[in-house]
């Protein structure tokens, strides 16, 4: 498979299964590309969390991030026309580790200044941009209507949980953000409004 094809220098894309050609700016794009940025963005936090050594329900952050990553694919594949679903498993899977973190962690009683570790900042980082990812997602299935190969169309929600999903990584993440910080004994700080 080569580096480039040239297809898309008028700035133009298209998709799995699907005839016609989409703007590289339209929902279906956005969506596409929030996703793998957001993927990017997690392995630079699965690099950052290979040293950190506590574990949650026997799994380590990296392990963790590791298993959103490959969902996040089933997304992009599922948003590219491929036949490809979130089960509500894995948003199950996703509560058990937040329910484990809460147990653990003082409540939160305010919002908090982004900071701590360079783990704990990726991690806020990354839950920001999961945050806009969901935002793209939602744009994207309620405003394109996709022409399939075999001629039918399709509009509006997903019929499996990939919106769940992405609403409940954010949450993750955020416990995660906290979990690095209070196990690394690092003080949260409100902000001063």
């Amino acid at each position: 498979m080569a580096f480039y094809t040239r297809k898309g220098d008028k700035g133009d894309s298209n998709m799995f299964g699907c005839k016609q050609r989409f703007s590289k700016s339209s929902a279906l794009t956005e969506a596409l590309g929030s996703l793998d940025e957001l993927n990017s963005l997690l392995g630079i936090c699965k690099t950052k969390a290979v040293d950190f050594k506590f574990k949650i329900k026997n799994q380590s952050i990296a392990e963790i991030i590791e298993n959103i990553q490959n969902n996040l694919f089933i997304i992009q594949a599922k948003i590219a026309g491929a036949d490809k679903k979130i089960t509500e498993e894995k948003i199950n899977e996703i509560e058990k580790i937040i329910d484990a973190i809460e147990k653990e962690m003082p409540p939160i009683k305010s919002f908090f200044i982004p900071s701590g570790t360079e783990l704990s900042t990726f991690l806020d980082y990354a839950r920001a941009v999961s945050r806009r990812t969901e935002r793209r997602a939602v744009a994207y299935f309620e405003s394109e209507k996709i022409q399939l190969a075999g001629g039918e169309a399709r509009q509006g929600r997903p019929n499996d949980e990939s919106l769940a999903y992405l609403n409940r990584l954010s949450s993750l993440l955020y416990a995660l953000t906290r979990f690095v910080n209070f196990k690394l004994k690092i003080k949260e700080k409100p902000p001063l409004y």
